[in-house]
């Protein structure tokens, strides 16, 4: 049985952002999402404790504290290093996606153009994470 998910859903790209909630309400999904705009958003979130995701995707590019840096702190943080954190962005730079798993990162997953192929890989990531045994 699929279990719903507390989402810290990483993005500077308020398109991104309203795609990826319209994908939820088309799929019923209904998972809680937390938003963050940034890196230094994301951590301020984590910090306070204003929730504790289950899982966290992550843009890279983004203004302040872009995803590589979020994901350095991140993994360097006793408290916070266990939340499996799943890159959802543009970038098919190799450099980038070796550094992200490197970091320690559970996933990189390039976001499809089409809507269409964009649903289908939401559906696949959340499908597996809310049956994946989490920490």
């Amino acid at each position: 049985m699929n279990k719903l998910l507390n989402i810290l859903f990483v993005e500077d790209d308020l398109i991104e952002v309203m795609k990826f909630n319209r994908v939820l309400k088309a799929l019923e999904l209904n998972h809680r999402l937390v938003e963050a705009n940034n890196g230094e958003e994301a951590l301020s979130i984590l910090r306070d404790k204003e929730i504790i995701p289950d899982i966290i995707l992550l843009d890279l590019n983004m203004p302040k504290l872009n995803g590589i840096g979020f994901l350095r702190v991140l993994k360097n943080d006793e408290h916070l290093k266990q939340i499996p954190a799943i890159i959802f962005t543009t970038s098919n730079n190799h450099r980038d996606i070796i550094e992200c798993y490197k970091i320690g990162i559970a996933g990189y997953i390039l976001k499809p153009l089409k809507y269409d192929d964009y649903q289908v890989i939401v559906k696949k990531t959340l499908d597996y994470w809310s049956t994946n045994e989490l920490i």
